[in-house]
């Protein structure tokens, strides 16, 4: 018995092409809009609105840390983010009312961080892991994923080891100040 040999129709040929082509181009536009920064061809209100995004994120990411949100570090995160943008009460809320529900569906850090990368200074940089370590001492216990948590983003944002300490020191300073 001879195998069935299939033979493709000349018009199918040409058809099949293309959509494969069309597939293939799909996924190529997919794959540059991750690997090619976006924050130049984004107007300043946007780009503004990404960072204050990006912070808040991190910042709610050690409040959802503990299986419980605190209070005490919700007034934290809303303190920290009134000290770095110039942002009225009700945009703070919707500002960290978005985080929440940015973070429950985040699967990483790596956008927010690489954000923070282009448009924070070192020093910036150091003060959110410093406002990080602020939200996890504001209910007086550290839970160990909070602390993976504000590690791993330090690294992510490039901050070094003993840049790192001094903000946890600090913070852990102004927690037990009266």
């Amino acid at each position: 018995m001879e195998p069935t040999v299939f033979h493709w129709a000349p018009s199918i040929v040409p058809s099949v092409q293309t959509h494969c082509h069309a597939m293939l181009q799909t996924l190529k536009d997919l794959f540059d809009s991750f690997t090619q920064p976006t924050s130049g061809s984004m107007a300043p209100a946007q780009r503004e609105h990404t960072v204050q995004l990006a912070a808040a994120v991190l910042l709610v990411e050690v409040m959802r840390a503990e299986p419980a949100m605190d209070a005490a570090e919700r007034a934290a995160v809303m303190a920290a983010l009134h000290d770095r943008f110039a942002l009225a009460d009700d945009e703070l809320e919707r500002l960290v009312e978005l985080a929440v529900t940015t973070s429950q569906t985040a699967y990483d850090y790596q956008r927010f961080t690489s954000s923070l990368n282009d448009h924070f200074t070192q020093p910036e940089k150091i003060r959110l892991v410093e406002a990080m370590w602020q939200v996890a001492y504001a209910d007086a216990h550290i839970d160990e994923h909070e602390n993976h948590t504000i590690s791993k983003v330090a690294g992510l944002l490039h901050v070094t080891h003993g840049e790192y300490i001094a903000a946890k020191l600090h913070a852990k300073q102004a927690a037990s100040a009266p």
